[in-house]
Formats: structure tokens, sequence, C-alpha cells
């Protein structure tokens, strides 16, 4: 039974979360969110996996729902297989934000990621996938990343430290787009006002929700404005330190089931 303020929704990021390091769901985690929905608790995913990329994930886990994918920019209906709302970036600013970056920082990496439920990675010379589990094509110059709508720019510098690319983005390319640093070596470009906060409040108004039925779960800073949406937010133990300086609470890490053990607690 449901403890006492108990959430009706469940925000989970997955990479550095929900997810172990080895990109697998652990038993506990989802023996503690299936008691939490068979309590009457709905569960989103909200991360900054792009559509293709849930989709296994979303199957383990044995959701048909919605889930919130490429940082906001996309919501998927997993029973349906389809995109109910999606967000593209398009290429004159795509181009202009990465000019404006290299003019301040030397030559970047860059990768995107397709729009669509069947969308590519597309990673360009010298960038280095930081998961290498995840699938992505190889091009031989920039101007082929941008061959379809993409949802998101990924980018790498070799020599900067994921802080100090994100930080230099924001200051120069700030008003074109939004910039996210969700996990190592992971500094995105998305659409401008697009957030993973925005995608949480359109998934949740469709079920009815609001942000005071909300507990969210996160590691990273692009976790903030999910964190701020949501009535409470906690952290991972190995969370970032900017995130955990706006979370409620802090957990045990992904690989120590933190999310599983919020939940056990509140949902007994």
């Amino acid at each position: 039974m449901p403890a006492p303020h108990a959430p009706a929704l469940i925000a989970t990021d997955l990479d550095g979360t929900l997810l172990r390091g080895d990109d697998t769901l652990s038993e506990r985690s989802l023996a503690a969110l299936a008691r939490a929905t068979a309590a009457g608790a709905r569960h989103l995913v909200v991360t900054g996996r792009p559509a293709p990329r849930v989709r296994p994930l979303l199957k383990d886990l044995g959701s048909t729902g919605l889930a919130v994918c490429g940082q906001g920019a996309q919501l998927y209906d997993a029973g349906a297989d389809r995109l109910l709302w999606s967000r593209t970036l398009d290429r004159e600013t795509a181009e202009t934000a990465l000019g404006k970056i290299e003019a301040e920082v030397g030559e970047v990496y860059a990768a995107v990621d397709q729009d669509g439920v069947n969308g590519l990675t597309l990673i360009e010379p010298g960038y280095r996938m930081p998961h290498p589990t995840l699938p992505a094509q190889r091009v031989a110059r920039r101007d082929d990343l941008w061959r379809a709508p993409i949802s998101k720019v990924l980018l790498r510098h070799p020599a900067l430290s994921d802080d100090e690319l994100a930080a230099t983005a924001r200051g120069v390319a700030g008003s074109l787009v939004t910039v996210t640093m969700s996990g190592p070596g992971t500094v995105e470009l998305q659409p401008r006002g697009v957030t993973k906060a925005t995608g949480l409040a359109l998934a949740a108004g469709r079920l009815g929700l609001g942000p005071e039925d909300t507990l969210a779960f996160g590691d990273m800073p692009n976790d903030i404005p999910m964190f701020r949406w949501a009535a409470r937010g906690v952290a991972m133990a190995d969370a970032h330190p900017e995130l955990k300086a706006v979370a409620d609470e802090v957990t045990t890490s992904n690989e120590d089931d933190g999310v599983a053990v919020v939940l056990e607690r509140l949902f007994l």
C-alpha cells in the first residue's frame, strides 16, 4: 500500500539513475516500480535518449504508455510506437550555434539525433560516443549530419571539461538553443525553451496530473528543470553537485538501486 503523500506520478531519468552502468534494469528496481504502479502511481521515463534508443528499455519495463525523450523534445507513445509530439532543431540555428561555440573554444566534435521513431544517431569524424552500447552511424563530414530533421546536437571538446564546455556554450549560444549537460561527455544543444520540464509537463497533463503529484529522480544538470517543476526531486548519491543543490533528497547510487530505495519506503 502507498505511504501517506506517496506520489501519483514517478518521473525517472535513465542513464545514471534508473539504469545501472551496464544499461540494465535491476530486479529490485523493476519490483519497486511494479509495486508503485500496482498501488495506482504512474511511471514516466524522462530521458535525454531519443525515442529509438528508449524503445527496448520500455519493453523491459513492460511500459505501453508515454515516455519523454530527447531532453523533452519528443513525447513518445510506446503502445502505438509513435511520437505524439516533437520539436526539431533547424539546421541554420544549429550551425550558427556551433559556429559561435567554436569561435570561443576552437574545434568541437559533433553528433546529432535525428527526429522520428526510427531516427539515427549520426557522428562526425572525431566524435566518440559516451555510451558505446548505443548504436551510431559515422558520417564523412559535418554537412552529412543535417541530411534529415534532428532533435538535438551533441558536442565534445578534446580538452575542455563538460562543465567548461557547457558554460561556454550557454554563454555564447544560449539565446539560440537550450544547452544541457546530461552525462559524462554529453553536452547537448536542443530547441530553445525545450527541457525535461516542458516535456514532463506535457506528458503529465495528458495523464491529468501536475507538478504537485510528481516525484522526480535524476543525476545530472539536465534534470534541474524537472526537479524545479516537480513537487519533489531525488538526486542519486553520485549526482552532479548542481543537481544535488536543488534536490529535496539524496538517495543511494544507481548501482545501489537508489530509485528502489525511495519507492520501497513510499509504497509499503
